[in-house]
């Protein structure tokens, strides 16, 4: 049946790529302007994050971290977003982005503080331009349009930066959020890596949209749907947004078609809800391989240097845990002071009672 001139409409979207799963140019013309020296150091925060991953869900295990968010397959993602953002641009991460704020200063034995339940893993540096992630699913969306409204008021060119999850774009605030970015044309960014599942709930019981992207059109922001597998597609959208919203054009919600290889956290069992024919699927686009296959086509990379920054990775990792356990156990009076400027007196009364 034909469109009616009072009817709204939109059309599915065609995510942007630009390397094929075997690492081939699709695209010559989108590719990004970046060094080679640049494109070796994408390539290395992948394999470091990889290789810190699978590192982390072993310490899990072994029970020296709390609650941690494996995020494996989705490097390109997160990775390529995180660095074609600006040094002083603020980063508002969910529960499963802690390599953005890493990559973005933040010690990595901080990360590691933080998931350890540790007064001082939430004490940002001043000159690290973050926030700890988010537990609340989607709350941090609201915190960046906050931010970036802030950034309007200074006039200063700065971007903020929202990561949520498929998951995360089914909230109340995630609307809410948009629509204050739209009314007020806020330099503020909106990066959904749709990995596919809300823990346990697959994406086409999540929306009836086309797409998440096109969530963007109700609020009267830009729209964009990219293939979050591809490190170079991830970097160019996401770098293309942030000059625009620099430049006082407006925030842009921008989908990352993306997957997770692990469960959603160390208490998931991913076989109870993802078949083997689907995780296949998704493993043939690996990031690292992909990116890794272009690479090695330009001469950049090798499989000798992948095992040598596992290796870097491995030592870094198991340094960065000691300091992280060697840090003075927290306590009572040390959380309540960490919580306030000035401890209101009913607390004060309390911490007599611990000490």
């Amino acid at each position: 049946m034909s469109r009616r001139p009072y009817e709204v409409y939109s059309e599915p979207v065609t995510p942007l790529s630009i390397l094929s799963p075997e690492g081939e140019v699709l695209q010559p013309e989108l590719v990004p302007d970046l060094t080679d020296d640049q494109l070796r150091e994408l390539m290395y925060r992948m394999v470091f994050t990889r290789t810190w991953d699978e590192r982390a869900v072993n310490l899990g295990r072994q029970g020296r971290l709390g609650f941690y968010a494996p995020v494996s397959g989705q490097e390109a993602s997160m990775i390529g977003s995180e660095y074609a953002l600006n040094r002083d641009d603020f980063i508002c991460p969910g529960y499963r982005d802690m390599p953005q704020i890493v990559w973005h200063g933040l010690p990595l034995y901080q990360a590691f503080l933080y998931s350890r339940g540790h007064q001082h893993g939430g004490q940002i540096p001043e000159d690290v331009h973050v926030l700890m992630p988010q537990i609340i699913i989607g709350a941090q969306v609201l915190h960046a349009v906050g931010v970036a409204m802030a950034f309007r008021k200074r006039g200063e060119k700065r971007v903020a930066v929202a990561y949520t999850g498929d998951g995360g774009s089914s909230e109340g605030d995630f609307y809410e959020a948009l629509n204050f970015a739209g009314v007020f044309k806020l330099p503020v960014l909106f990066i959904v890596q749709n990995n596919r599942y809300a823990i346990t709930t697959p994406y086409e019981k999540q929306t009836a949209a086309l797409s998440i992207a096109h969530k963007a059109i109700a609020a009267g922001i830009r729209g964009v749907q990219v293939d979050g597998m591809d490190v170079l597609a991830v970097y160019r959208a996401v770098r293309e947004a942030a000059e625009r919203a620099r430049n006082g054009e407006g925030a842009t919600l921008l989908e990352l078609l993306t997957y997770r290889y692990r469960p959603h956290s160390m208490a998931d069992d991913a076989t109870k809800y993802r078949t083997k024919d689907e995780e296949n699927e998704w493993a043939a686009k690996d990031p690292l391989i992909r990116f890794g296959r272009y690479l090695e086509r330009k001469g950049l990379w090798s499989e000798e240097e992948t095992a040598r920054v596992r290796e870097e990775a491995k030592q870094q990792v198991n340094e960065h845990i000691k300091k992280a356990e060697s840090v003075e156990k927290m306590t009572v009076a040390g959380l309540i002071d960490s919580m306030f400027e000035t401890t209101p007196k009913q607390l004060e009364e309390q911490k007599a009672d611990f000490e």
